[in-house]
This record gives C-alpha cells, sequence and structure tokens, in this order.
C-alpha cells in the first residue's frame, strides 16, 4: 500500500512538472509582447502552435528583408503592429486569450517549406484545442493577400472568426505630422486669400463672368454634350461615297462633331439675341442701329433657317423650313 501510494506521488509530482510549462505558456509568451507582434523561429512557432493550447494564436508568415523583394510584406508590416498593439491594449473578453506572432522567412525556413508556402504575406489563426473557446477542427484559418489590404479589413476578418463578445477597437494613432501640415497648410490658404482678395473678390463676383460661364454650360449641354460621353459617340463617319458625314440620321443619334457645330449655331443664335436686345438700343446714331438690327437679324434669320435645315436631314419628315435652306 506504501508503494503503491508513492508510485501515485510520483506520478502527480512528474504529471504536475510536464503540466505547469504547458499552462504557463501563454503567459511566458504575452510577456514577450507588449504592443508589437511576437518574432518567432522554427523552433518557437512549433512550441506556440503545439497542443494543448487553451489560446489563440494568429501567426503572420512573411519576407520582410529588402532581399528578397516582398513589397507588400514590408507596406503591411506596419498594419500588423497596429492590430497587435490595438488588441493588447483595450479591453477583451474574459478568457479570451490571444497571441499576435511574426514568423520571418529568414527566420522560419524549415516551416514555411513544412507548409509548402510559394507566396508571402500569409496569415495563419491558431483556435485553442482545450478550454471553453476550444473547437473540434483545431485546423488554422489561413488568409491569403491578393493585394494590398488595410489593417481595418483583416481585422475584420479576424474577428469574424473569433468567439462571440466585445472586442478591442482598432485605434490608429494620431498622425501629428500631418494635422500639423493641414494646420499650416490652411492657415497659408487664409494668408493667400487674405493678401489676394481686393483683387480675386472683383473678379468672382463680376456678373459678365458668371453670364458666360453659364451660357457656355447651357450651350455645351444642350447641344448633347452629356449624350456624347454617355453613349461614346464616333466624332464622324464616312457616308458611303468617299465623303463624311457630320449629322447623323434620326433625333436619337448624333456624332460629336455634329455637338460642336449645333453648340455654335446655338452660341450665334444666342449672341445674336442679346445684341438685339442689348447692344443695338444702346447705339445712339439711328442709321448706325438700323444697319445693326439689319445685321443682327439676317444673322439671326439665316442661322435659324440653317438649323431647321439639319432638323430635316436628320428626319425627312420634319414639317418645318425657312428660306435659303
Amino acid at each position: 500500500m506504501k508503494l503503491f501510494t508513492l508510485i501515485i506521488a510520483l506520478f502527480y509530482i512528474v504529471s504536475s512538472a510536464c503540466a505547469s510549462p504547458e499552462l504557463g505558456k501563454f503567459e511566458r509568451y504575452q510577456s514577450l509582447s507588449r504592443s508589437i507582434p511576437i518574432d518567432l523561429d522554427d523552433s518557437s512557432y512549433e512550441d506556440l502552435t503545439s497542443k494543448p493550447r487553451d489560446y489563440h494564436v494568429a501567426v503572420l508568415l512573411t519576407a520582410a528583408e529588402a532581399r528578397y523583394g516582398c513589397i507588400l510584406c514590408r507596406e503591411f508590416q506596419p498594419e500588423w503592429e497596429l492590430i497587435s498593439r490595438s488588441w493588447n491594449k483595450g479591453p477583451k473578453p474574459d478568457g479570451l486569450k490571444m497571441l499576435f506572432t511574426t514568423l520571418d522567412f529568414s527566420n522560419g525556413k524549415a516551416t514555411f517549406q513544412k507548409l509548402m508556402l510559394q507566396t508571402a504575406p500569409v496569415l495563419l489563426v491558431f483556435p485553442p484545442t482545450v478550454g471553453p473557446f476550444a473547437k473540434v477542427d483545431d485546423a488554422p484559418i489561413r488568409f491569403d493577400f491578393s493585394g494590398p489590404i488595410s489593417a481595418d479589413q483583416l481585422y475584420v476578418w479576424i474577428n469574424r472568426h473569433l468567439p462571440e463578445g466585445p472586442k478591442p477597437p482598432l485605434v490608429r494613432p494620431i498622425n501629428y505630422m500631418r494635422l500639423i501640415s493641414a494646420v499650416t497648410i490652411l492657415m497659408g490658404v487664409l494668408t493667400l486669400f487674405t493678401v489676394l482678395s481686393p483683387y480675386v473678390l472683383p473678379v468672382i463676383q463680376n456678373r459678365n463672368l458668371w453670364a458666360a460661364f453659364s451660357l457656355i454650360s447651357i450651350l455645351l449641354f444642350t447641344s448633347g454634350h452629356m449624350f456624347n460621353h454617355i453613349r461614346k459617340v464616333p466624332y464622324v463617319v464616312g457616308d458611303g461615297k468617299g465623303g463624311i458625314s457630320y449629322f447623323a440620321g434620326g433625333f436619337s443619334n448624333q456624332f460629336g462633331m455634329e455637338t460642336q457645330i449645333i453648340a455654335a449655331i446655338y452660341a450665334i443664335l444666342s449672341f445674336a439675341t442679346i445684341a438685339l436686345a442689348v447692344k443695338v438700343p444702346r447705339i445712339a446714331d439711328s442709321k448706325a442701329q438700323q444697319v445693326a438690327v439689319l445685321i443682327w437679324g439676317t444673322v439671326l434669320f439665316g442661322m435659324y433657317s440653317f438649323l431647321l435645315s439639319v432638323f430635316r436631314a436628320k428626319n425627312g419628315g420634319y414639317p418645318f423650313f425657312l428660306p435659303p435652306f
């Protein structure tokens, strides 16, 4: 009986000695990670991902050294550090343990060969095998980088594979240099505006300038400029006889050159109307005024006649026309 009791005691001591390092594995590695991810090698990777484990562990397999030419690895490294820092400093659910680690190719060539990895970076998330969050399928969840990705996108993916409950928010540090640059640029713009305002404000407040801008915009859009951009119409086409067709048949079709011709017609008609309504009445000499009326009236009549002829060319059933066209 004493011998049996001694054997049981020795077995308990040996089991405790073997189990205690395993139970303290998470705390041991956590002490190495204050904010940044833990740098691993082949042996520490095997130790950290071995069973049993009562924690989640995210391993970023990367090749950040310049000699490997992995630009994506180097660009994502600060984002990975941001994820680790946010998790370690933020509040976490009770019992949820997680470690963020990095295994570079220079320190883990055997692991890369074992996993048969041909590209980097690759993220592996190992679930716990014991404890309240243990999963039956303890195979690691893999995320392959198909291009540049932000910490926010990857953090959402990681949280989706963690147990339900509140997670630490991803907090980006304040970029004081960008803030100072923005304030400096704003102050420079305000100073420049204050100095130039006596010269710029009269131009901005000029009614003729805004009238011209508005008139040009109206002419562009009424002549079909936006239609050309939406439909991607050709500029001109051949007429089948060795010549060029400037006008498309049908009221629902048009060419790029046709739009410019119609815009020019509308512009001439607009200027003729404005001249007859505004400029001609201000002419003091009655004979000069009569001549101006005849000139602008002839321009108005001729251009309107040409416009109606364009409508008839696009659709032979159009009933209106004016001579001489």
